[in-house]
């Protein structure tokens, strides 16, 4: 997320079959991994990295970082890079979880269709004319009583979406402000850090609720009811949550690692600029 040996006597035999089981157990989270389509996922998550480390050089150090900023963000949100430290804690949180009902629906019909229409909707999210759409398409789903609300936000609660990406979110922003003050640019210790980090938990809140529901009114639109009900009713089994625990420790890990790679790089430009 290991067992001691009991006795030298049964190293070979215990060290075999553990073998085994771990290799079967590698092979069908490689299979929920790739159902997950998780590798797009992160080139996704690079093209909007790239994207954002271009809006923090213009803000913290504009026109100064030029190629060589760009050749870190680069490396930072390197997709291979996101793929390690993403397995590294996802695969241990499920590693006592029976992920069969998982592989069933994932690897079904409307488990692939739900990961395209999820990738496709965070793709067209990159466009802030389309991010706002999709925000006004669920006030007017609400405004018009489109009993898809009800399921939508069944659905968040049920995987408690708003308040672990809230948690994401400041744990995310803290891991930037420790790489800034590693990097020498800035100079608040810990205290005064959660101080910062926690004053912008309520815009945060609000930016999180209203993507929320305007990615999934976007990604979910086109899937029949059936299907959603279908998904919301894996996430609420065991397998499901497992699924929503290792998902959320996994990404809040790469978001941790870039934040605090990214503050601490955005620091030395900073520095270096000052002196």
């Amino acid at each position: 997320m290991r067992s001691i040996l009991a006795s030298l006597s049964s190293l070979f035999i215990v060290v075999g079959s553990t073998l085994c089981a771990q290799a079967a157990e590698r092979a069908e989270l490689d299979r929920l991994f790739a159902a997950l389509d998780t590798i797009e996922l992160f080139e996704i998550m690079h093209t909007e990295g790239l994207m954002q480390a271009d809006e923090l050089q213009s803000d913290m150090f504009p026109g100064r970082g030029g190629v060589g900023w760009t050749a870190i963000a680069t490396r930072i949100y390197d997709v291979e890079a996101m793929s390690e430290t993403f397995r590294g804690r996802f695969d241990p949180e499920l590693a006592d979880t029976d992920v069969t009902p998982l592989l069933v629906f994932f690897e079904g019909s409307a488990g692939r269709e739900i990961i395209s229409l999820e990738l496709s909707a965070r793709r067209a999210l990159m466009d802030p004319e389309v991010e706002e759409a999709s925000k006004d398409t669920f006030e007017q789903m609400v405004e018009d009583s489109d009993p898809r609300v009800d399921l939508l936000e069944n659905f968040i609660d049920v995987n408690d979406l708003v308040e672990l990406n809230v948690a994401g979110a400041l744990n995310a922003s803290l891991a930037f402000y420790q790489g800034l003050a590693d990097g020498g640019s800035f100079n608040l210790g810990e205290d005064q850090m959660l101080r910062e980090v926690w004053a912008q938990e309520p815009e945060l809140r609000d930016d999180i609720n209203a993507w929320m529901r305007g990615f999934l009114a976007l990604s979910y639109q086109p899937l029949d009811d059936a299907d959603l009900e279908a998904y919301i009713a894996l996430s609420t089994s065991a397998a499901g949550q497992d699924l929503n625990r290792a998902l959320f420790a996994g990404f809040d890990d790469i978001f941790n690692e870039i934040s605090y790679d990214l503050g601490a790089a955005a620091s030395r430009f900073m520095v270096s600029e000052e002196l």
